[in-house]
């Protein structure tokens, strides 16, 4: 069949040969003439003809700017106004004097734009340039002609890029499709155009569903669904993504509230500010870095997340020394201390750098996505949830297997104990408070790339925060890490149904039922406050 096609097409274009030239100048003659029908059956039959100098007539024309000399014929691209009319000849591209009311408009409307458009990208289905045969082809694909397969067909037999050659092979089936080939062809091109994107494969069959011949119907209703249902699998996983991407943010901004309240037990509402202030740590390494050294800035976030941990950190030690350490024991007393200080930070944060928005931008490294499938994936939360499952698994070691984690660990289960074993209690607590502060800040280097920087940022996440720990198990590093992803998830498989808000408050009452059950989450340990 294809090799019938190939030497038809052949022989046509070699019996043209001779009068190609003369052909082309009968079509472009008759161009102005008739109806917007007529000029599309023009267009179309120019792209097929193959001569070069089809593309600067159909350019002019898509343009508006074609216009027809009525003295002699002559097709112009004309632009200007009033004096300053500038005309070009199409086909020798010689400028020529173009005087007021001397010509008349080749007129287009949406409709024969796209068909011309489809007709410009069948003209450079044999361009040198492979970026622009597989841009035709693709156009040959959208705009399927069935006047323009013989141009495809030769195309296609002289091309070796592998790529253009599949992208041929389908513009070839769509054209078919829309030809009155026999049946068998037909049913052939359908298969073909399967093997394109869902989305493509249901743009371009769903029309035939309704096709008079039933075999054809079916085959096109059998493509469409199973695209269908691959685009229902991939929703399924892009809501994955989208959850487990959500997870890390809430896993940041929450693995340091899980030592501060879990580990210690104390109800600190000053966590939110302490995430803004490493996003404001951040916005400042970046300004001192482009007035200072641009070429560093792929590296801003790498010299501001030590930084921004610092400046946290040394804040959540004297908020511990300060207020924190004469309210153990007294969680409402400690809540509205804590939101005090939060108030402050925030006062403060607005004298300094002003109530706006600030600007933080995205190292090159995470700028841009990437398609996986049909996914569609961001450089920066990916990034983000790389960064948060690395400082979840550096937490877990100091926890685990440093010197300071064992202390922490032996304050929280027994304190009297631990004091008596010769551990300075008070140096624990300002170290504990101070390391969860110092990942808040790092949560707000993270955050800065995906959030507007103002000092309402922490407001955002100070409740999904807490919600995410106590759901968790309060003091249980890794039920942090499963309640958070969890939220996420489940947060993102309701918004299709639920919207954004309701999604949250459905979470918010699924997570107060579920506390009603087991009050010390999913993953209880053992603690200070469980032991009060």
């Amino acid at each position: 069949m294809f090799l019938r096609a190939l030497i038809a097409a052949i022989g046509l274009w070699l019996a043209a040969l001779p009068a190609v030239a003369q052909g082309f100048d009968d079509l472009l003659a008759r161009l102005p003439q008739g109806s917007f029908n007529d000029r599309a059956a023009v267009v179309s039959a120019l792209a097929a003809t193959g001569d070069p100098r089809a593309e600067a007539v159909l350019d002019a024309l898509a343009a508006g700017e074609l216009h027809m000399r009525p003295s002699d014929g002559a097709l112009l691209r004309v632009t200007g106004r009033g004096s300053n009319l500038r005309g070009v000849d199409v086909l020798s591209g010689e400028a020529v004097e173009v005087a007021p009311r001397s010509t008349e408009p080749v007129r287009v409307n949406n409709s024969l734009r796209r068909t011309v458009r489809a007709a410009m990208g069948v003209l450079t289905l044999r361009d040198p340039n492979p970026a622009r045969r597989l841009s035709a082809a693709e156009a040959a694909f959208r705009a399927p002609d069935p006047e323009q397969l013989p141009a495809i067909d030769l195309a296609l037999e002289a091309e070796e890029d592998a790529r253009i050659r599949a992208a041929l092979t389908q513009a070839r089936a769509a054209t078919i499709l829309r030809s009155d080939a026999p049946l068998a062809e037909r049913l052939e091109a359908v298969e073909t155009i399967r093997a394109r994107a869902p989305r493509v494969v249901i743009s371009a069959l769903s029309p035939y569903r309704a096709a008079a011949e039933p075999e054809l119907a079916e085959a096109a209703g059998d493509a469409v669904a199973a695209a269908e249902r691959t685009l229902r699998l991939w929703s399924q996983a892009q809501n994955v993504w989208f959850g487990l991407s959500l997870g890390s943010v809430l896993l940041l901004a929450a693995v340091g509230l899980a030592i501060t309240f879990g580990v210690m037990g104390v109800i600190n509402m000053a966590h939110g500010e302490l995430v803004m202030l490493g996003a404001y740590t951040t916005f400042v390494v970046q300004n001192a870095i482009r007035v200072n050294a641009p070429h560093l800035f792929d590296w801003s976030l790498l010299i501001a997340a030590p930084l921004a941990f610092g400046v946290a950190g040394l804040v959540g030690v004297a908020i511990e020394r300060g207020i924190v350490r004469h309210l153990y024991g007294r969680p409402l007393e400690t809540l509205l201390a804590t939101w005090g200080v939060s108030l402050i930070l925030q006062q403060a944060v607005r004298s300094i750098f002003g109530p706006n928005n600030r600007e933080v931008g995205n190292p090159s490294w995470m700028s841009g996505a990437f398609e996986l499938g049909q996914l569609m994936i961001t450089w920066n939360r990916l990034w983000i949830l790389v960064f948060s499952l690395a400082i979840f698994a550096i937490l877990l070691f100091v926890m685990r297997r440093t010197a300071i984690g064992l202390q922490m660990r032996a304050v929280t289960q027994n304190r009297a104990m631990a004091a008596s074993m010769g551990i300075r209690t008070g140096w624990v607590d300002a170290m504990t408070f101070g390391l969860g502060a110092g990942i808040a800040g790092l949560a707000g280097v993270a955050l800065s790339q995906i959030d507007n920087v103002s000092p309402n940022l922490g407001q955002n996440y100070i409740v999904d925060s807490f919600m995410v720990v106590v759901f968790g198990g309060a003091g249980n590093i890794w039920g942090t890490l499963a309640a958070a992803f969890s939220l996420g998830v489940a947060n993102k498989f309701l918004e299709p149904y639920a919207g954004a808000v309701l999604a949250k408050i459905l979470i918010l009452v699924a997570i107060i039922l579920f506390i009603q059950k087991r009050p010390r989450g999913l993953f209880a340990v053992r603690g200070r406050a469980v032991d009060a």
